[in-house]
């Protein structure tokens, strides 16, 4: 048979006719197909890889597509982002219109960044875009993104309100508002900034607040801005079932030690210390150990901060050594344990800090270093959880847990604490220095750094409405 050339208006026809051939339908997997969610956003759950709605997303959803506030009390790894951001792109999908329509407050760079990734991958089909702003970089880019109109505005309240005194960032069409985090913004002293950024805004508009915790100035803030709100609540002050957790009771001068033989089981660790010098010096020690390991900690230009961030994500490096700048938000599948190598400043950031582990209901290990200086940071944890955590021992430093507080037990006051002895008229730092071991000078300054326990943990600080921006205010 001989093919003949098909004439220019039979190809026109036969395009015609492919045009018009209706495309499958693309179906939300089973247990969002009740939410009737536009075929766009079908297809972005399905290439999220979600199959089922996790219980905030089961809660939630119904109440943001009907337009109510809703106040969810949750931890994080639960699943709120997908919560809050499918109703917002359905409205957005079905009722298209110009940005920024929604804007979306969050307490870090490293949050904002992951609310705006989750966001773009559900909405990878859709005709919806975002942009993400923060400070710690310059603003051009950010401003030439505002000048395209995006419909979702993610970013941080310290660069959001500086764009919007310059009248960069105008808020005339926002419908709905999201505080994620919110009671990690008061902690970092934003909540001045949050209530100008409040009266910039229509008054008419849909309000989404999520903390993990409600202290009086969030419930404040809340009687405020929610009216007659749909409220999830699925925030306890204990750790997630899916975290095995444990102390380990060591001496503050064989930390180091423990460290080194823990991480020989871990795949993926975070290690969480208590000041930024230290997590670095921390992470150089690693390296040298032979450790794929990289530090993460606020003095960090924005783009190294990304860099790290980014190849722990990728596992260029395993373990990321960090202050509590990632103790919330920061959401990376598959981290195997959560290390606290310094308690944290109060009992409530305990569950945050091991929440970065047994995320998306996978199983995790999370293992706190104590000395005889944090007795009572024990006590304080153990009241605000509701029991009892397992201590436990490791070969070889049994020594070292014998004089660490046990159930029941308060650490000794420094008055009756027995004063190191000295070796030949040199101090404790003069023998150290004496040390064989290149970098023990850095070394004895960090155990110095730490034998203070936290002034915070027994009590909350008073806090004003906030430190002016530029101090502690800053996008950490």
């Amino acid at each position: 048979m001989i093919n003949t050339p098909r004439t220019r208006d039979e190809h026109r026809a036969s395009n015609d006719t492919r045009a018009a051939r209706p495309a499958a339908r693309v179906i939300a997997p089973d247990g969002f197909a009740p939410f009737g969610f536009h075929e766009t956003l079908c297809r972005g759950i399905r290439a999220a890889g979600f199959t089922e709605p996790r219980p905030i997303q089961r809660d939630a959803i119904p109440a943001g597509l009907e337009g109510r506030d809703i106040l969810g009390l949750a931890q994080t790894g639960t699943g709120k982002t997908a919560a809050f951001a499918l109703p917002l792109l359905q409205r957005l999908v079905t009722e298209p219109g110009d940005g920024p329509r929604v804007l979306v407050l969050a307490p870090t760079r490293e949050l904002a960044s992951q609310i705006t990734n989750e966001i773009d991958t559900l909405a990878q089909f859709a005709p919806v875009s975002t942009a993400v702003i923060y400070g710690g970089v310059p603003m051009n880019r950010q401003i030439k993104a505002l000048r395209r109109r995006p419909q979702i505005v993610v970013g941080c309240p310290g660069r959001v309100l500086d764009l919007i005194e310059q009248r960069i960032l105008q808020l005339g069409k926002i419908e709905t508002l999201v505080l994620d985090e919110a009671d990690h913004m008061f902690d970092m002293g934003f909540l001045r900034d949050i209530r100008k950024i409040l009266a910039a805004l229509p008054r008419e508009r849909q309000n989404l607040l999520f903390s993990a915790t409600m202290p009086k100035e969030i419930r404040g803030l809340a009687d405020d801005l929610l009216h007659r709100p749909h409220v999830v609540e699925l925030a306890g002050n204990g750790p997630a079932g899916t975290i095995d957790h444990a102390l380990y009771p060591v001496a503050e001068s064989r930390k180091r030690e423990l460290l080194d033989a823990v991480l020989q089981r871990a795949d993926s660790a975070i290690v969480f210390t208590r000041t930024k010098r230290r997590a670095q010096m921390l992470a150089t020690h690693l390296q040298k150990k032979g450790f794929r390991a990289v530090g993460l900690q606020g003095n960090m230009s924005q783009n190294a901060r990304d860099r790290a961030m980014n190849g722990f994500r990728t596992r260029r490096f395993d373990i990321l050594v960090a202050t509590d700048i990632v103790a919330r938000g920061i959401d990376v599948t598959g981290v195997s344990h959560v290390i606290n190598f310094d308690v944290p400043n109060t009992p409530e950031a305990y569950t945050h800090r091991i929440g970065r582990t047994g995320r998306s209901e996978q199983e995790g290990t999370a293992y706190t270093f104590v000395t005889p200086a944090d007795g009572s940071w024990v006590r304080a944890t153990e009241r605000m959880i509701g029991g009892t955590i397992e201590r436990r021992k490791m070969e070889g430093f049994e020594a070292a847990a014998e004089s660490a507080p046990r159930r029941g037990e308060r650490a000794p006051k420094a008055s009756e604490r027995k004063p190191a002895r000295k070796r030949g008229g040199a101090s404790r730092g003069a023998a150290g220095r004496r040390s064989s071991e290149s970098g023990a000078r850095a070394e004895t300054a960090v155990a110095v750094e730490a034998a203070s326990p936290p002034a915070q943990w027994a009590r909350r600080r008073r806090r004003s409405a906030g430190p002016k921006r530029g101090s502690a205010g800053v996008e950490r």
